[in-house]
């Protein structure tokens, strides 16, 4: 088995660490977006879950959404739950907080601690899938799982 890249070695490090069996999963295909990562691992879009940051507008703090892949984030309910306007990440803000590039931030160990929602929706699914450090690289685990290790507040994040 060929050696996973440094980065999405060093997510695998974290997940053994945190106490999972979750494994890293490297594709020479991209795993970028949410349908790409269902499509290599053959699972459905829910399944998958896409990590998403905010910047607090008034604090500058990190903010991480967990959501599912089938979903779209209403950001004025995150901006309920963190108690302050939002606005998307850019990408030197999202490596500055997380250690990670757009497209394979993981759930877990990142630079910063981060405020975490976790996408109610995500439950109704035994295993899911999430990004693991590179844009092609995603491990698996139990939904229940993703909560203990991210400790994330279970939110609606898609519209009414």
């Amino acid at each position: 088995m060929k050696p996973l890249n440094p980065t999405a070695q060093k997510v695998q490090d974290i997940l053994l660490g945190l106490g999972t069996n979750s494994q890293v999963v490297e594709f020479t295909e991209s795993t970028r977006t949410a349908q790409e990562a269902a499509d290599r691992v053959g699972c459905q879009l829910g399944q998958i879950v896409k990590s998403m940051i905010f910047k607090g507008q008034a604090s500058h703090k990190g903010i991480l959404v967990l959501t599912s892949g089938s979903n779209r984030v209403d950001e004025k309910s995150i901006q309920r739950y963190a108690g302050e306007s939002i606005a998307r990440a850019d990408p030197e803000f999202v490596r500055s907080v997380t250690g990670f590039a757009i497209g394979g931030v993981p759930p877990v160990g990142h630079v910063q601690p981060l405020e975490t929602y976790i996408d109610e929706d995500l439950l109704q699914y035994e295993k899911v899938w999430a990004a693991a450090g590179t844009p092609n690289a995603v491990f698996e685990l139990p939904s229940a799982d993703l909560v203990k290790i991210t400790l994330g507040k279970i939110v609606r994040v898609k519209p009414e």
